[in-house]
């Protein structure tokens, strides 16, 4: 299966997908979304699949969300619409923690914003060693007050999370090692053949104990579901004010934001 802004490939039992906009960093919008999820939809009903790699094209993994196309589009909200941002954003996570096979991200150059949260929700992650980690959220106003938040205090600790989301720095592949944000850093040019010596593996091991692994590391994260549901609601009234657009409009202008106006 392919659609003009993901690809798939299946070989030996492993599906790559590959986000596909590399002009624009691999930053998704709802249409993309919502391929993603049917690409790992059918990856999990695909007896043939055993491990899924999740990359993207170009020099970037994912970027997170296209800003700027949704403010081109007039959009006051990343909600808006059928394929919505935020409805994707929660829809992806879910379907990554409920396939009951490994799933890898590749990562290949920047994972940011929601690009980053998506890595750190994957099984595992291997790192090209010119990739580039963080979160922009406050930066540009927002926030993934759902998975994005939770999960990644889970993996780095709360100390180490709240840094990353409170500055919105950037971090480079070996400090992404050292806090426990990815599994193994390798030259750029060894990431391929790194990843599909992890690939070879996994597949060498039962699928159905590896599944019984999978559910239960995550059976104390349903709860996030819920709580990502009730973000969802808080942002969609957050995204339409003055302050989450200041930050939106800073972002697609390349000027200084402006948030102190909002410091009352």
């Amino acid at each position: 299966m392919a659609y003009e802004t993901l690809l798939t490939q299946l070989e030996d039992g492993v599906m790559t997908v590959t986000l596909n906009r590399p002009d624009k960093l691999n930053a998704f919008t709802g249409d993309m979304i919502d391929a993603w999820q049917k690409s790992l939809a059918q990856a999990q009903a695909d007896d043939s699949v055993n491990v899924v790699i999740v990359t993207g094209a170009g020099r970037a993994f994912c970027s997170g969300g296209d800003v700027g196309r949704m403010r081109d589009r007039g959009a006051p909200s990343p909600m808006d619409g059928k394929n919505s941002l935020w409805e994707g954003v929660h829809r992806v996570p879910k379907a990554l923690e409920t396939m009951d096979k490994p799933v890898i991200a590749m990562v290949n150059g920047f994972a940011i914003g929601g690009g980053h949260v998506l890595h750190v929700l994957c099984d595992l992650s291997i790192a090209s060693d010119t990739a580039i980690f963080g979160q922009t959220g406050p930066r540009v106003g927002s926030v993934d007050a759902g998975h994005g938040t939770g999960f990644l205090a889970r993996v780095v600790g709360e100390k180490k999370a709240r840094e990353i989301w409170y500055m919105c720095r950037q971090y480079g592949a070996q400090e992404a090692l050292a806090m426990g944000l990815v599994n193994k850093v390798v030259p750029h040019k060894d990431l391929r053949a790194e990843v599909e010596k992890w690939c070879a593996e996994l597949l060498e091991k039962s699928p159905t104990a590896l599944a019984l692994a999978k559910q239960s590391f995550n059976v104390d994260s349903e709860q996030r579901a819920g709580v990502a549901q009730f973000a969802g609601t808080a942002l969609n009234l957050y995204y339409q004010t003055e302050e989450a657009m200041e930050g939106r409009n800073a972002f697609v202008e390349k000027r200084p934001v402006n948030f102190g106006k909002f410091r009352t």
